[in-house]
């Protein structure tokens, strides 16, 4: 087996568990802190045809390269690289024209993705805000393997820009329930509630879709597994 065994010592894991990130197509072998690793290694590289099986599974790849389609506020666009067109991104309806030498246009479709995200998250942050009668210090983007957002107890938010590649109403959702947090730094129900209030309704369609497709957001400008 070629592909690689994460092993991670659990100080309350009670036996061996084998599992398989759809986000980074990596395996981990999580076992309790004092258990052999020989044996458990062994068991878990047996168990070779389900890590096939979900590698199979794993979304596909899709580089920012010309011709590809990237989902983007709603809309599908076009990555369309033109040698005399200018260096910058520019959108001109589905399209995302992109002149320059053609080996940096991924780099500079990802630059205009980012901005781009942090635009629209910026902006559903503060109708939140202004909603909730709170304040939001500062609003960021990052790209995190394991939360969409996060909210610091001074006021400042950071979202996955990743959330731009969904459909708006995932996005925010999500700005919402940070914004939430604001109010109430945990997952009460009393906080479900502003979530509910803030959303206009029950945001529990969104957060189903990303648990069910939120992974393959992470293969956009990816050409290979990590």
């Amino acid at each position: 087996m070629s592909q690689p065994i994460d092993v991670v010592r659990h100080p309350r894991a009670r036996r061996a568990k084998l599992s398989f990130d759809p986000v980074t197509g990596r395996v981990r072998l999580t076992i309790p802190k004092r258990a052999a690793l020989t044996p458990l290694m062994a068991w878990a590289r047996a168990q070779e045809g389900w890590i096939d099986a979900q590698r199979a599974a794993l979304p596909q790849s899709r580089p920012f390269v010309p011709g590809s389609i990237v989902p983007f506020d709603g809309a599908a666009l076009e990555i369309a690289w033109r040698a005399d067109a200018p260096r910058r991104v520019e959108r001109v309806g589905d399209q995302l024209i992109v002149g320059g030498p053609s080996e940096g246009v991924e780099a500079r479709v990802a630059g205009w993705l980012k901005r781009q995200a942090l635009a629209l998250l910026k902006a559903d942050t503060d109708y939140y805000a202004a909603r909730a009668g709170v304040t939001v210090t500062q609003v960021g983007i990052g790209d995190p393997r394991a939360r969409w957002g996060s909210c610091a107890a001074h006021g400042a938010i950071r979202y996955s820009w990743r959330l731009a590649l969904a459909p708006p109403e995932v996005r925010r959702a999500t700005a919402a329930h940070e914004v939430a947090h604001r109010v109430h730094m945990n997952h009460s129900a009393v906080f479900h509630a502003l979530v509910e209030q803030l959303f206009g309704r029950d945001p529990t369609p969104e957060r189903q879709w990303l648990r069910q497709h939120g992974a393959s957001l992470h293969w956009f400008g990816r050409s290979a597994v990590e």
